[in-house]
Order: structure tokens, then C-alpha cells, then sequence
């Protein structure tokens, strides 16, 4: 079977994460079915070695918050079973890259180009720009990205509120599981649609303009 984006790791040598097969919430704050797509680029584009790299660093990175939302289904577990207290569970969402970075496209910056110490605000604002200017027919697919990182900024602040009124109401793990369980899928989504377009970008014209 082959798919639209067959030519993404034939060419880039780079597999981007499937999407996810399990639903956990009934809601979904994504539009799945709208998503553009952005083109395989012409036969005579090559891919460098640092190139591929660029596109690799995304699946990393990805791979890093994944095993924090892995990390966040599991303090929920521990605080219904009485292991952890609320608060705990909290502070430690709050101290977490997911939070830190708003869910950004600066955060995957962040990682690409801590070596530096670029400052996360200049990151986060300078990719998406960069991309744009690089690759025109790429607009459509960065336009739907920023909304959805809006989108899951607005899923994480339903997280947050949740974990308050699991503190007034510490026997109530309905609101906090409901939270929990729309954030995996949108996240998960979200990673899947993010690496399927932006794998070949990143790695044709990297993160910054020079990389590649």
C-alpha cells in the first residue's frame, strides 16, 4: 500500500512516526480530515547528510515529549491510586518541556540549536519565516500547524484546569481524565501530521537559513 508521502523516507532516508490507531477521547480539536499537504519536491532536489539530520531531529524530539506524555498518563495513574498527591503531579506538569514550550515549533527548534543558546523566542518565531521564505507551497501546511499548536495550547489549559478542580474535588478523576485523554490523541496526532510535512523541509532547507 502506498501513501501520499511514500517518497518522504525513499528520498530523506528519514520514517516519520505513524499516526495513532487508538482514540482515547470522544472530542478532538483537530480537523484531521482538512489537513493540506505539501508536494514531493522536484526529482533534481537532494537531500544532505546535514539535512537528513534536520529531519531526524524532529522525530527525536518528538520522541522526548512523547515519553513525557507517557510520564503525564502516569502520574494520573499514580495519583488515583494514591501514590502521588496532587500537587506533586502539578508541579511536575508544569516543569515539563511540554509546558515550557507552549507547544511551539520553537521548542523543536530549541532542541536543534541549544548549542548555541539561541534564545527560545527567536527560534520559535524565526522557522516557520524561514520555511515560508525557503518553500512558498509550504504556506498552507504551516498556516494549519500554527493553528494547531494553538489549539493544543487551549488542550493544555484544560489540563491545568482540571488538575484544580482535582484538588477541590480530590475523589473526581472524571474532568482530569477526560483532559489527559484529549491531550494524547491531539498531541499524538498533532506529532504525526507535523513530521509527515515538515521532515522533507527541515530537511532540504534546515532549521535556519545556512544549516544545509
Amino acid at each position: 500500500m502506498t501513501t501520499e508521502n511514500d517518497w518522504l523516507t525513499r528520498r530523506t532516508g528519514v520514517l516519520p512516526t505513524a499516526p495513532p490507531t487508538e482514540r482515547r477521547s470522544p472530542k478532538s480539536v483537530l480537523d484531521e480530515a482538512t489537513r493540506p499537504t505539501a508536494p514531493e519536491p522536484p526529482p533534481e532536489v537532494t537531500f544532505t547528510h546535514q539535512g537528513r539530520y534536520a529531519g531526524r531531529h524532529l522525530v527525536d524530539v518528538h520522541d522526548h515529549y512523547r515519553a513525557e506524555l507517557r510520564q503525564v498518563r502516569d502520574i494520573l495513574r499514580q495519583v488515583k491510586e494514591g501514590t502521588s498527591q496532587i500537587g506533586d503531579a502539578r508541579d511536575q506538569l508544569n516543569v515539563m518541556t511540554i509546558r515550557a514550550n507552549d507547544w511551539t515549533l520553537g521548542g523543536v527548534c530549541q532542541a536543534q540549536c541549544r548549542a548555541v543558546a539561541t534564545h527560545h523566542t527567536m527560534e520559535s518565531q524565526g522557522i516557520f519565516p524561514h520555511l515560508r521564505r525557503s518553500q512558498p507551497d509550504l504556506a498552507a501546511v504551516l498556516d494549519r500547524l500554527h493553528e494547531e499548536h494553538l489549539a493544543i495550547h487551549e488542550v493544555l489549559e484544560g489540563v491545568d484546569a482540571a488538575l484544580v478542580h482535582l484538588a477541590r474535588n480530590p475523589t473526581d478523576y472524571g474532568p482530569i481524565t477526560e483532559a489527559i485523554d484529549l491531550l494524547t490523541d491531539t498531541l499524538l496526532s498533532h506529532f504525526a501530521y507535523e513530521e509527515s510535512q515538515l521532515i522533507g523541509p527541515l530537511a532540504r532547507h534546515g532549521f535556519y537559513p545556512g544549516q544545509v
